[in-house]
């Protein structure tokens, strides 16, 4: 008898604590403190200069939508372009800027933490943005480098390739197991995302046919950012999983941004939670399970409104 109610409260403990353990990862928010703490580091912003435009030309592309005042030399131009490719609608956001400062990230709820999420049209319609895509979902991991706008909040390296945006205008690709976050920063590292595949290095591919994010299916929705030159940069979001759209593979999708003249591009957090905003509308068809609708994300890259 002693031993069937010990059996009982044993396995009420047991059901009590998995029950606690499943809330923790999938349900409760958790703010953190910035991780830069454990090695006795404050969070650190660097110091963003001016720099001069970059201008290219663009005549390959059908624009369908555009953004900046030409006598604000300091405004980022915008221009806003469909794209049909392998079955799939594809928008492009080419964008020109002066200044690195143009290229933002917010947090959901303006919290750095797990598990605090928002969607991407509510995070640009709080921080008055005029373009954003969702970002990389770091607070769906306890690793990898965060970056934002000049602050370090995680300095843990994961596996992933790392896409660093430098003050100078410039983006670069890194492994995280040959420099570590402090020394992104101090090299001038504004933004620092963990996510990846890289796709383009240098006009080089860093993918192939085969490669995939996890367990994915190989034609996904996909978020990717990309530089063809510095302060020249495209924000990419591809439909997916729909009737209208396949969506794109890796290897596709370094091949599309190869064509847009890009020299460096680097994967996002895809799938349901691929979207793009442009003046407060969404732009695309976002693919959150059978309902074309917005998935809540950790965070955003937008440019705000002027």
């Amino acid at each position: 008898m002693k031993m069937m109610k010990w059996s009982i409260v044993f396995a009420v403990v047991l059901t009590l604590l998995t029950a606690y353990m499943l809330l923790d990862t999938f349900v409760i928010p958790e703010a953190y403190v910035e991780d830069a703490s454990k090695s006795g580091q404050q969070p650190v912003q660097v110091v963003v200069g001016t720099v001069s435009d970059s201008e290219q030309d663009n005549s390959e592309s059908t624009v369908t939508e555009e953004s900046g005042d030409d006598e604000d030399a300091d405004s980022p131009d915008i221009q806003l372009t469909t794209y049909r490719i392998n079955d799939t609608n594809v928008y492009v956001a080419d964008i020109v800027f002066s200044s690195v400062e143009s290229i933002k990230t917010a947090f959901a709820q303006d919290t750095y933490g797990r598990k605090i999420t928002d969607k991407t049209s509510d995070m640009a319609q709080q921080n008055n943005a005029v373009l954003a895509i969702n970002g990389d979902y770091y607070g769906a991991r306890e690793s990898g480098y965060v970056i934002r706008n000049g602050v370090l909040y995680r300095n843990t390296p994961s596996d992933e390739d790392v896409l660093c945006i430098y003050s100078d205008g410039s983006m670069e690709i890194v492994d995280p197991s040959k420099v570590s976050a402090e020394e992104l920063l101090e090299a001038g590292a504004w933004q620092v995302f963990s996510f990846g595949p890289g796709l383009l290095a240098n006009g080089e591919y860093l993918v192939d046919q085969n490669d995939e994010v996890g367990r994915a299916m190989a034609s996904n929705p996909r978020t990717a950012i990309g530089m063809i030159d510095n302060n020249h940069y495209v924000f990419v979001v591809s439909d997916g999983r729909t009737q209208e759209s396949e969506g794109l593979s890796l290897y596709e999708l370094a091949e599309f941004m190869e064509s847009l003249g890009v020299r460096t591009a680097y994967n996002l957090d895809g799938g349901g939670s691929s979207t793009m905003v442009y003046e407060g509308g969404v732009v695309n068809t976002p693919a959150n399970g059978k309902h074309s609708s917005e998935r809540s994300v950790s965070d955003i890259v937008y440019i705000e409104s002027e």
